[in-house]
């Protein structure tokens, strides 16, 4: 009874159970020490630690690609760890082990740092939450308190940076070629206007700290709001309002300044002046034949302002004299602006670059030495381009100018005589405007009488040859193939390769309306890519810099995808001279050295691009 007892026991489900399992148990313990064991087999260990590590089973001395097994089975990102190697395990005891070469696989690239900067995030894309914010007061007081920062993403891979110093308050506005107050005094005459070209800082001299912004500086208003209205902060000079209060030009309003639109010389507002010029010369055609204009001593640039809705890209330029911040209001208004001066060297654009030249009591002597300055503006304006000077006597004790402008002992008569002189035509004077035409050709030139100055220069002179040249006395041949003046009336102009292009200095010859094209086709997908998937358009940029802008092709495509922006095309000394091209596209463009500062004050410009530039530059 007792035997058939026990026998019952382990018939019970729970005793078949546990036999089971332990059978099962001791058959897989035994199946994976004969798998360990076998000599094609191999277990391996990972880590994700940063110092990522590899075990291997006890069989020593075997090939194995750590990389490929790790790319399957590893998908976490980790931060860069040191460039290791696989653990070489101690030699086996067997003899064939012995005489057998360890191949140990290429340690794995270097990676940068798992880190997004700025507006980018992990993927390469723009960050969803990106937005251009305003100066943090607070990281700029702290600014100068700390000398290092720390770059370091993890445990391994810390690097210590030094950070720039700020530079004093005072130099919240430094253009560093044209504030260098130390070769300034030096100069030894300041007549012809010296004291406003360039000069620039010796070496070991130049700046070396970051420029601050000034205090409560914001996130300029988008335009075209900031056309009328622009934040005190940004620009917090009053001088201009004291001295130009009574004329129109610019009124302060509780934390804003406001532009009403008017100027010394329309006093009725720009657009009214505006619509006057369009009436005395029809064929000026604005937004049509005429595209690109050059306002020289422009104030605030409420001229070049207006002329924007017009289709038109004006370039107003200024010398920084008292009225020191003019160009920058007109930069925070978001109108293409630039410091320049006409004095002794000639302007950083190329020659027949603009369809007009604009001067509003510019305060510029025309008729000195002979009328150069004049001359620099005819190197610069289109054939059968136009000059505009309006002189209106604006101060009581200018009464003078008004006796002159009439004829009796007169600046203008001695304008008059100069411009025949220069074979220009007055095609038009009414009240205190007088607009000339410059001749399409040379046959005026050749025809004068023997003597006539100014002279035609040499054949040889190169008239877009710009970066420190001397003004030159003498008249700039027009090209006998009528290069310059046979463009495309706007907008067709921005994708017809003009003629100019024939005459750039550059290895290609046959291919090259070809590379025109090709750039423009280039940049316009760059552009659609940067529109999709960095949401370009979000930025709302205004003022734009193309460090190297070959044929304007990067200009042009923001042009084709509707950004309301203006870019300043910039042309390396360094390679071609397509600034001719440029501008015959319709665009605006300078000529500049990248070994050295740029005329232009801080806080610019809402996007710098430079797209081969540092290649290029790296070589000299």
């Amino acid at each position: 009874m007792k035997a058939s007892a026990g026998l019952d026991l382990f018939k019970t489900p729970l005793v078949l159970k546990i036999a089971g399992f332990t059978l099962i148990t001791l058959t897989f313990f035994y199946l994976g020490k004969h798998w360990s064991s076998n000599g094609d087999q191999q277990v391996l260990f990972f880590s994700s630690s940063p110092g990522t590590s590899v075990g291997v089973s006890p069989n020593y001395g075997k090939s194995f690609n750590v990389t490929a097994l790790i790319a399957q089975n590893q998908t976490d990102t980790v931060s860069e760890p040191e460039p290791t190697q696989v653990p070489v395990p101690p030699a086996s005891t067997s003899p064939a082990s012995d005489s057998a070469a360890v191949e140990q696989p290429p340690p794995p690239p270097a990676k940068e740092l798992d880190r997004t900067f700025g507006i980018i995030d992990g993927d390469g894309k723009m960050s969803d939450d990106f937005e251009v914010g305003e100066v943090d007061p607070e990281v700029v007081e702290n600014w100068g308190n700390e000398t290092e920062i720390d770059s370091g993403a993890g445990e391994g891979s810390r690097a210590k940076v030094k950070r720039f110093e700020l530079c004093p308050e005072s130099m919240r506005e430094y253009i560093p070629c044209l504030d260098n107050v130390e070769a300034i005094k030096k100069l030894k005459s300041t007549e012809k206007g010296e004291r406003f070209e360039r000069h620039c800082p010796e070496k070991e001299k130049e700046l070396n700290c970051l420029v601050p912004p000034p205090k409560g500086y914001r996130q300029p208003l988008p335009w075209p709001r900031s056309r009328d209205e622009v934040w005190f902060s940004n620009v917090p000079h009053t001088r201009l309002v004291d001295d130009k209060g009574g004329q129109n030009w610019i009124t302060k309003a509780k934390d804003k300044f406001r532009f009403p639109g008017g100027g010394t010389q329309f006093i009725h507002g720009a657009d009214q002046y505006l619509d006057q010029i369009s009436k005395m010369v029809p064929d000026i055609a604005f937004g049509n034949y005429t595209r690109v204009v050059l306002d020289v001593g422009c104030g605030v640039a409420s001229f070049g302002a207006y002329l924007l809705s017009r289709d038109v890209v004006p370039l107003s330029i200024a010398p920084k004299d008292v009225h020191e911040n003019q160009i920058q209001f007109a930069l925070e208004r978001g109108v293409p602006a630039m410091v320049a001066a006409f004095a002794t060297h000639r302007l950083l654009y190329p020659s027949q670059a603009f369809e007009i030249i604009h001067c509003s009591r510019c305060r510029i002597n025309w008729t000195r030495d002979d009328g150069i300055l004049l001359l620099e503006v005819n190197r610069m304006m289109r054939a059968g381009g136009y000059f505009a000077w309006a002189a209106q006597p604006v101060y009581k004790h200018e009464q003078a100018l008004e006796e002159q402008w009439e004829g009796i002992t007169s600046l203008f008569a001695e304008m008059l005589n100069l411009t025949t002189r220069l074979c220009w035509e007055l095609v038009k004077k009414e009240g205190y405007i007088a607009i000339w035409q410059k001749p399409k050709n040379n046959n005026c030139y050749l025809s004068r009488d023997e003597g006539v100055s100014p002279p035609l220069c040499d054949q040889d002179d190169d008239p877009d040859k710009v970066w420190y040249a001397d003004l030159k006395p003498c008249i700039t041949r027009i090209p006998e193939n009528g290069y310059g003046a046979n463009v495309t009336a706007w907008p067709a102009r921005l994708h017809t390769p003009p003629d100019r292009l024939q005459s750039i200095q550059m290895d290609a010859y046959i291919s090259r309306k070809e590379l025109f094209k090709a750039e423009s086709k280039y940049w316009s997908e760059i552009i659609s890519g940067y529109v999709r998937a960095w949401h370009w358009k979000q930025l709302k940029l205004r003022n734009v810099l193309d460090m190297k802008a070959g044929f304007g092709g990067f200009a042009a495509a923001l042009i084709d995808h509707g950004f309301n922006s203006w870019v300043m095309n910039v042309v390396p000394v360094s390679g071609p001279n397509t600034l001719p091209v440029i501008y015959d596209r319709g665009l605006l463009g300078v000529m500049h050295d990248w070994c050295e500062p740029f005329d232009t004050y801080p806080r610019t410009y809402d996007l710098l691009h430079a797209s081969g530039l540092f290649s290029v530059e790296r070589k000299r």
